[in-house]
């Protein structure tokens, strides 16, 4: 039996389970950075590449991928800039080969956006206005809603019967029990009208910049939460910096949506989220042959002491001001 399910996804396998869809490779291949999922760029003999996800197995069901999808095709069709799953013939987006779920999708060139470039921030701030009037036209119903329990509660508790070093159990227990009771006092404060669908991991490395447009990628954690979720991380540096960065996104995000300056007071909230959620993430993982391999300072006790000195700064965070709208 193998290790680890994607120890059975070969080259050939890749190859023929794209040909399966309807297309014939000409059989060259190259793996794409991608550790959640496994992403390859397969050449065709007609026309350019495409672009071929398989989906960890056991993580999404049908009813989420498909939901993940529609919603990819449904900010396409309001011509906002997604690269979306390619539909076959009877519109099929999810196919399935040798017991991996996979998408297809055409390939798009570009390079991460530049934020310390105010213009390209007002375009990001456009385009998440847009994305998100999208989102809250209808809700999901399948794909997952970010809470404080999932992200931070069940983090915690995995990764203190599991990974954290018995040095640093008395003091990481302490502190994200400090961070679970403020997080939860803040995170109070959403109502289910701030709750919509969202990309869910909006950062640099899923937009592709080129001719002046976010090109928005990699929908897969698409989840519904307030919208702020798409912003924050996008808000780098001191807090004058910040501040105006996001005088930017929201002047941009403004002309196609509302945006509510409730929502800044969760900022590092959400971060908090991220930071422990991240951690967990790389824990869960480990037995994945590709996670040791490219996350070589992971699970070191330098580590983890470090990632208790940067979660003791943001317990300090959640105490301070939140942003202003200038």
């Amino acid at each position: 039996m193998a290790e680890h399910p994607y120890d059975s996804l070969s080259p050939d396998t890749v190859i023929d389970a794209v040909e399966s869809a309807g297309y014939r490779s000409d059989a060259r291949l190259l793996a794409l950075n991608s550790y959640e999922n496994r992403v390859y760029q397969v050449g065709m003999e007609q026309g350019p590449p495409l672009i071929a996800k398989f989906y960890r197995p056991e993580r999404w069901s049908d009813a989420q991928i498909l939901e993940e999808h529609q919603f990819s095709l449904e900010l396409q069709d309001a011509d906002i800039s997604i690269v979306a799953p390619l539909p076959d013939a009877a519109g099929t987006t999810l196919h399935s080969f040798a017991g991996f779920r996979f998408a297809l999708f055409t390939r798009r060139g570009g390079h991460p956006p530049e934020l310390d470039n105010f213009d390209n921030l007002l375009v990001l701030g456009r385009t998440l206005g847009r994305i998100h009037a999208v989102g809250r036209a209808q809700p999901f119903e399948f794909r997952q809603q970010l809470s404080v329990e999932r992200m931070l509660g069940e983090s915690r508790a995995f990764l203190l019967e599991n990974f954290i070093p018995a040095p640093l159990l008395p003091a990481y227990s302490t502190l994200t029990g400090d961070l679970l009771q403020a997080v939860s006092a803040i995170y109070e404060e959403v109502r289910p009208a701030d709750l919509i669908r969202v990309h869910g991991d909006c950062h640099v490395g899923n937009i592709l910049w080129r001719d002046d447009t976010a090109h928005f990628v990699d929908l897969d954690d698409c989840c519904t939460a307030p919208a702020i979720q798409d912003l924050w991380m996008f808000l780098n540096g001191d807090r004058p910096e910040r501040q105006l960065q996001l005088a930017e996104l929201v002047e941009g995000y403004a002309e196609f949506c509302d945006f509510d300056p409730r929502q800044l007071r969760w900022v590092e909230a959400l971060r908090t989220l991220r930071l422990c959620h991240y951690a967990a993430w790389l824990a869960r993982r480990w037995n994945d042959p590709a996670f040791p391999r490219s996350f070589t300072w992971f699970n070191t006790e330098r580590y983890w002491a470090d990632h208790i000195l940067e979660l003791r700064e943001q317990l300090a965070a959640l105490q301070e001001e939140p942003l202003q709208l200038l």
